[in-house]
């Protein structure tokens, strides 16, 4: 008989206990929650119900889930419903996939506080975006686009950078005419790189400066402002990363590449290979050594303590929207674009909602939960609710 596959669940229901006891001062709430989550995901402590078949009588039992953001188990589905929403925003135009990312050295202090250089990140890479386009010496338009923040690298250490998916044009000023970018060419890479840097580091010394950052530990010196502009000296000569990828080949492309980036979590459990004797194996993909695909064996205390680098401040925004696809006026300038774009009726048209979760799971897994799966001829009809034990909520995803 084959072995199950090993999750992160697994990891943190048999070595979550001890890590806790060992590390019960250096941990946040938000980590033990998302701790307690995902050791609870679709078990009995949450609930469920059963389910029998109509026609031979078999019988099932679904236990729900975590639904957190962090939780490799609840993301399909939740990224699934984030794709049909936005479904209706594609226009008939080039998309470009561009990423921001954060130079070690501030990289350390994002760590130690997340919500505010996270929230730096996001501003500057977007002041970035929408400046350049706007700038007639470029493009001279109004943008859309909407940014996906990571904290992880493959190997799970802290490297945060932010996913941006930008039109491949804009609105002209006068809101007359849409202005299309050269084909295959979204905007300079060297520009954007050096107008971000430098938004960046203006915006982290006017935080430092109003007192909303926090040191500790090795950063502890930093609290002096002479340290602190002394620590950001070289990364003011560095050329920072913002990789501009090549354009999607369409619109629908844009979806089925990105949903792969907007509920990605730090690891997923298809790339753990075993847990054993207080080892946890996985695979990673090795960029620096030209994208080999390796194996890494980490003690459980060290891959707990690197899945829990990524756990994002309470209600922190991972996903945000700019330009044109701004949440106040979206509708209105998606519409001004389609009719700019001249977009015909067919396109216009919003498919039809997948409002049940079986009708999303049958869509990305091509089975049924509907169908029974012994007779395969029966509906599955729920015959019982089973009352969530800890009487807990389910935990929002406040991507």
């Amino acid at each position: 008989m084959d072995r199950p596959k090993p999750e992160v669940a697994d990891v943190l229901r048999r070595y979550g206990e001890a890590y806790r006891q060992k590390h019960d001062v250096t941990l946040s709430t938000a980590q033990r929650r998302v701790m307690s989550a995902i050791e609870v995901c679709r078990t009995a402590a949450l609930g469920g119900h059963t389910e029998q078949c109509d026609q031979c009588g078999h019988q099932r039992v679904w236990y729900n889930s975590c639904r957190d953001r962090h939780c490799p188990k609840c993301q399909s589905l939740a990224r699934a419903a984030w794709i049909e929403d936005r479904q209706t925003e594609l226009l008939d135009c080039q998309y470009f996939h561009v990423v921001f990312t954060l130079p070690e050295e501030i990289a350390a202090i994002a760590f130690q506080n997340k919500e505010v250089v996270y929230g730096i990140l996001f501003r500057a890479a977007a002041e970035t975006l929408s400046t350049i386009a706007a700038d007639p010496k470029h493009l001279g338009a109004q943008i859309g686009f909407f940014a996906v923040l990571h904290t992880w690298g493959q190997n799970l250490l802290h490297h945060p950078h932010l996913h941006c998916v930008v039109s491949g044009g804009g609105i002209s000023p006068h809101g007359d005419r849409w202005i299309s970018c050269r084909p295959g060419f979204f905007l300079p890479v060297r520009v954007l790189s050096r107008l971000f840097r430098r938004l960046f580091l203006k915006f982290l010394e006017k935080a430092f400066n109003s007192g909303k950052l926090r040191f500790f530990s090795s950063l502890q010196t930093l609290h002096d402002r002479q340290v602190f502009l002394h620590h950001l000296a070289p990364v003011r000569k560095q050329e920072w990363v913002v990789y501009a990828k090549r354009p999607f080949a369409g619109p629908q492309q844009v979806l089925d590449y990105v949903g792969r980036y907007t509920h990605r979590v730090a690891i997923s459990n298809h790339r753990l290979i075993d847990i054993d004797d207080g080892q946890v194996q996985f695979r990673w993909k090795d960029y620096r050594d030209n994208h080999q695909q390796k194996t890494m064996s980490l003690s459980a205390d060290e891959f707990i303590r690197r899945f829990l680098l990524h756990v994002l401040p309470e209600g922190f925004q991972r996903i945000r929207y700019y330009g044109f696809l701004g949440n106040r006026h979206r509708q209105k300038k998606l519409e001004r674009c389609r009719q700019l774009l001249e977009m015909d009726d067919q396109a216009l048209c919003a498919a039809e909602p997948l409002l049940d979760y079986r009708d999303r799971y049958e869509a990305l897994t091509g089975s049924s939960l509907r169908e029974c799966p012994v007779c395969h001829k029966g509906s599955m009809i729920p015959v019982e609710v089973m009352a969530n034990p800890d009487k807990r909520p389910p935990i929002r995803d406040t991507s």
